[in-house]
């Protein structure tokens, strides 16, 4: 990878990532994200080792400089304290340390067991935190309505159109703004998802004519990237950022909260409705998505407050109440 911030990195740390996208294919977003994460590693164990002042600017600590000789001196202790460091310091939720511990899992593998640079891997008995599992947040039908119902203004057949396939796809952000017009082939949506792995995705009536209605206004002349569906004011291939701002826009007019959704959120909404009102077995519901682990796809099994109200009502005993303690109720308890 010829990154940019590949120059702050040290030799080590470049081969790791080079080997995790080109052998492991992992994406770039993924790829970030280690990076990201060891860079932070690192900061802090100079910190922790003395060779760094504490009253350091911490973003200011370079990692160059980090080698062979330093690594073999990590313990199990010194990763454990990295934790309560971003449990204490830098506030990290469980997810986000449960991320730091697999990119330190995967860093230490390879150096013990692919670059073979330590004999004994630290990291091979540190385990991540528990995740608790929170229900998605997700739009109901009625407020996916009127977010659909929402859009106006010059872009409207666009901005309908990248909406629609969210709430009837499940698609990922990134997925939605790579889609190329050779991508559609009558209802087939080919997408490519995480690690590059494309999947067919049926588009249903609502895709199908939002795109039409789309492709009818959609610049021809002078467009920058001819083969990209969906285009920015400057037409060229629309990014994460404007997708993103389109989304919040609309929730707002929807008079939805912009705080508690996003373009994520509404990958959310359509595998919840899916699976809620229009039955998708569990499996289809995976390929839908394009998750690797079916574990992934059963948080949308969840069931809300209102349908275990409903179950527990519908209990053919629900009405059957003492009529002895009942009438005790209304007269003197023997108190």
């Amino acid at each position: 990878m010829a990154e940019a911030y590949f120059d702050e990195a040290p030799l080590i740390l470049k081969d790791f990532l080079s080997y995790m996208e080109t052998i492991k294919g992992k994406s770039k977003n993924t790829i970030h994200e280690y990076y990201y994460d060891l860079r932070l590693f690192f900061r802090y164990m100079k910190v922790h080792k003395g060779l760094e002042a504490r009253d350091k600017d911490f973003e200011a600590i370079g990692i160059k400089d980090i080698d062979e000789n330093m690594l073999k001196e990590i313990t199990l202790s010194d990763l454990y304290s990295f934790m309560s460091f971003l449990s204490r310091d830098r506030d990290n939720n469980s997810s986000s340390r449960a991320r730091k511990v697999a990119s330190l899992k995967s860093f230490f593998n390879y150096i013990t067991n692919k670059a073979k640079l330590l004999e004994q891997n630290p990291a091979a008995e540190l385990e991540s935190p528990k995740i608790m599992k929170r229900l998605p947040r997700y739009l109901n039908i009625d407020e996916s309505k009127k977010l659909l119902g929402a859009i106006d203004g010059e872009h409207r057949e666009r901005d309908f159109a990248i909406i629609t396939l969210f709430l009837n796809c499940g698609l990922r952000l990134s997925e939605l703004v790579g889609i190329n017009l050779s991508n559609i082939k009558n209802d087939i949506l080919t997408v490519v998802g995480k690690g590059d792995k494309e999947r067919t995705i049926y588009l249903n009536t609502a895709c199908k004519k939002a795109i039409e209605a789309y492709l009818k206004v959609r610049p021809v002349e002078g467009v920058k990237d001819k083969n990209a569906l969906f285009l920015s004011e400057r037409k060229q291939r629309i990014s994460n950022k404007t997708v993103q701002h389109i989304v919040k826009k609309y929730i707002k007019a929807a008079g939805l909260d912009p705080q508690r959704y996003s373009t994520h959120k509404l990958r959310h909404t359509a595998a919840t409705l899916m699976y809620k009102h229009g039955k998708v077995d569990i499996r289809a519901l995976q390929e839908i998505l394009g998750h690797e682990s079916i574990s992934t796809t059963e948080i949308y099994t969840h069931v809300d407050s209102q349908q275990l109200k409903s179950a527990v009502e519908r209990n053919p005993l629900s009405n059957y109440v003492d009529e002895h303690n009942d009438n005790d109720d209304n007269g003197d308890n023997g108190s």
